[in-house]
C-alpha cells in the first residue's frame, strides 16, 4: 500500500518533470525536451519526492514510488489501467490518498 500526502503544492515544472517520468522518460530525455541539465532534473524529483514524504530506503527505486504517488494523487488513468485501486482523483493537499497494489 503506497499513501501519498503531499506536504506542499508542486511547481508547474514538476508537473512537466514528473509527468515525463511517469511517461518513461529517463532523467536525461527530461533534461533535453525541458532545455535543463540532468542535475536539474534529479534535484526536481528529490524536491518532489520530498514534497510527497517519500525518502530513500536501501530497498526501494525512488522513482516508481514517485511515479505512484503522483499519479495516485492527481488522478492519472495509468494507474488505474494497471489494475491499481485509486480512489483519490480529487484531493486537497494534506489529504492522504490509498493505492492499493495487488501482488
Amino acid at each position: 500500500m503506497i499513501k501519498s500526502v503531499l506536504i506542499r503544492q508542486l511547481s508547474p515544472f514538476e508537473h512537466v518533470v514528473l509527468l515525463k517520468m511517469c511517461a518513461g522518460h529517463s532523467n536525461f530525455a527530461i533534461a533535453k525536451e525541458t532545455g535543463r541539465s540532468i542535475k536539474v532534473i534529479e534535484n526536481t524529483l528529490s524536491r518532489s519526492a520530498r514534497a510527497f514524504g517519500i525518502t530513500s530506503h536501501f530497498d526501494s527505486n525512488i522513482r516508481i514510488i514517485l511515479a505512484l504517488a503522483y499519479r495516485c494523487k492527481f488522478g492519472d488513468e495509468a494507474a488505474v489501467s494497471f489494475g491499481y485501486e485509486c480512489d483519490c482523483s480529487q484531493i486537497e493537499v494534506n489529504q492522504t490518498c490509498t493505492l492499493k497494489v495487488s501482488v
